[in-house]
């Protein structure tokens, strides 16, 4: 393992091997695929490699990487690693307030920051980070009149490293080889669902380790396509881009920008994808609302196609061969309709599609294996890496798939799963108290509530401090009714609440804009906002619809008895919700307090107070009348 134990070997490795000869990346711009081969990642990386060396990059200092998925992300990284740094991604959304955490925490002497907004959000705070050096660009629209004595653009890194290594020709392989597996890769930060975000210390044995336990499960082929879209400050991007992406290799997809990612997954028709669960979810709704708004003719020919795929999953479930007669459904429904449909969300060559970081509903991946997308359950974290997967052939929708080969998977008495491994984090940044909370007898803690079933899958349940006592002394998952409401097509976040020591379930909602606004221009009900049209009747009609029928499903004590549309969407930038998309629970109860005690009593309505910040600082107060409605 010591020619290949660290990814800048592999790196190195699949330079001498491939060259110019195979494609490594590409990345759209301007509508136009630009390609870099193996040789071309190559002399980027090593000219970064050389540029942070002659600017002061040490072995084991830290670089904040800033950006949206592009390969100076990647070629930033690795340069870092190559000469014994330590990568940190940070989320292009973060506030400058939230960079300035991470930077500072992670003692970081460099940032890598793609284009002007990110720049001038690290220039706000510089005067309070006296160890950062430089401040590095990759994109220089807006950036060229600045004049910061800590900016550079990354062309101004590599010539700077062009002029090193010219000085010093055997340096970087020099210092690849200085590498060992026990060096520590990146600090891939926790979501902070629970506090301040910890940093978490990932090795190349952990990196190492989680892709020999992946390719025993998946089949990956070199050269598989893979689009990159999940930001790489996520550990599963890690993992699946850097440890499996380098090692195997895949050829590596950028989207031109998020906003043009459908017409980009489109181009590319990778062969492995990943999305959060929060971005199938709204592709479930866009097939559900393409079906609701095309043609009757049509309609009747994707409902029909929709029986047929569900009866597959169905025998599949019950570990039934389907019948001969059920294989030619299968196949003349698929050619007629669901390639076509496939091929119109950009999964038309998906050999395997992944979803991680939250619960998804069960009936969201039937409706993907319905119409013949292999959609995969993993459940992880930072800390533990990769625990269970689900294998091609046994994909059983309630459950997040059977442990990984070499983790050792346990349910304590108190119900927390707990798991054992190579790939287990080293332990938080400048925190052994944390990490000795976490490691019991050798097991990482995840504080995640669970159990295994008669088939050795694991059911996920929630977070162990978010599973509340009912009315009748049962235990109930918040998010085990929330993720079956978000299989609406009109709702887009959910937070289900049982106040303590109170009788019932209540729910706090936020809509999805875009599909019932279309609902509500097709009924020509008149609206002028988002809070606006969240407090028209027919829409809490509409969403009330979606709550009985999810409440159907439920025992009497679990099932929601009142609901409030909010009049904006949860945001990360107050403290809602994790820069992945993940409810924060405790601080959304807290806000919304006052709203949550009036759900209890016998009013119909509740006057909120909010405030609103806005770009400029300066800080404003709304009012909104929000209706609590009953089931």
């Amino acid at each position: 393992m010591s020619e290949s134990d660290t990814i800048p070997k592999i790196l190195v490795q699949q330079y001498k091997k491939h060259g110019n000869s195979k494609v490594a990346m590409r990345k759209k711009d301007y509508g136009i695929w630009n390609e870099y081969t193996w040789a071309d990642v190559y002399e980027h990386v090593v000219n970064i490699a050389h540029g942070l060396s002659s600017l002061g990059l040490g072995r084991n200092d830290k670089v904040c990487i800033l950006g949206d998925n592009d390969p100076e992300w990647f070629w930033a990284e690795l340069g870092a690693q190559c000469v014994g740094g330590v990568a940190i991604g940070i989320f292009i959304d973060c506030v400058p307030s939230e960079v300035k955490y991470f930077v500072e925490h992670s003692d970081s002497k460099f940032i890598f920051a793609r284009d002007q907004e990110q720049v001038d959000k690290v220039l706000s705070i510089q005067e309070e980070l006296p160890n950062l050096v430089k401040i590095i660009h990759w994109d220089p629209r807006g950036l060229w009149f600045y004049n910061e004595p800590r900016l550079m653009s990354i062309e101004e890194l590599e010539e700077t490293g062009k002029k090193h290594r010219e000085d010093h020709p055997a340096f970087f392989e020099e210092s690849v080889s200085k590498g060992k597996e026990s060096d520590v890769a990146v600090l891939c930060y926790t979501s902070g669902t629970t506090g301040l975000p910890k940093g978490a210390m990932l090795s190349y044995r952990n990196m190492m380790a989680l892709y020999e336990q992946i390719s025993k499960v998946e089949k990956f082929n070199d050269g598989d396509t893979y689009l990159s879209y999940i930001s790489p400050a996520w550990m599963t991007e890690q993992m699946l881009a850097f440890a499996c992406g380098i090692t195997v290799p895949f050829v590596i997809n950028f989207p031109e920008k998020p906003e043009t990612v459908q017409e980009d997954v489109r181009n590319v028709g990778p062969q492995l994808i990943f999305y959060g669960a929060r971005l199938w979810e709204n592709l479930a709704a866009v097939i559900q609302v393409r079906i609701i708004d095309t043609t009757p003719l049509k309609r009747i020919c994707y409902n029909m196609a929709l029986k047929i795929g569900y009866k597959k999953v169905n025998c599949l479930e019950e570990n039934k061969e389907p019948g001969l007669g059920l294989r030619l459904l299968v196949f003349l429904s698929d050619f007629i309709v669901m390639r076509p449909l496939r091929d119109g969300v950009g999964l038309s060559r998906a050999r395997s599609c992944f979803t991680a970081g939250a619960a998804i509903s069960p009936d969201i991946m039937k409706l993907f294996h319905a119409t013949g997308i292999n959609l995969k359950n993993i459940y992880g974290s930072t800390e533990g890496g990769i625990m269970t997967w689900h294998r091609n052939g046994d994909v059983r929708p309630e459950t997040v798939g059977p442990a990984m080969p070499g983790v050792e998977l346990r349910i304590s008495e108190e119900g927390e799963i707990q798991c054992k491994s190579d790939a287990v984090f080293e332990g938080y940044y400048k925190n052994p108290e944390a990490t000795a909370k976490k490691i019991k007898d050798g097991y990482f803690c995840t504080e995640d509530a669970g159990y295994l079933d008669e088939n050795n899958h694991l059911i996920y349940y929630d977070r162990i401090e978010d599973m509340v006592d009912l009315a009748d002394g049962t235990k109930f998952s918040p998010q085990y009714v929330e993720i079956r409401l978000r299989f609406s097509v009109y709702i887009k976040d959910v937070i289900t609440i049982v106040g303590k020591g109170k009788p019932f379930v209540i729910c706090l909602i936020t809509m999805d804009y875009d599909n019932v606004a279309k609902w509500a221009e097709a009924r020509r009900i008149v609206f002028t906002t988002y809070a606006d049209l969240s407090q028209k009747e027919p829409i809490r009609r509409l969403i009330g619809e979606e709550v009985v029928r999810v409440n159907r499903t439920l025992p009497e004590a679990a099932r929601i008895k009142k609901y409030v549309v909010l009049h904006k969407e949860f945001d990360a930038d107050e403290a809602e919700m994790t820069r992945t998309r993940k409810l924060k629970r405790s601080p959304i109860e807290e806000k919304y307090g006052d709203l949550i005690e009036s759900m209890y009593g016998e009013e119909d309505s509740f006057r909120l107070e909010s405030e609103v910040k806005y770009q400029d600082g300066k800080v404003g107060k709304i009012s909104t009348v929000l209706a609590i409605n009953r089931t």
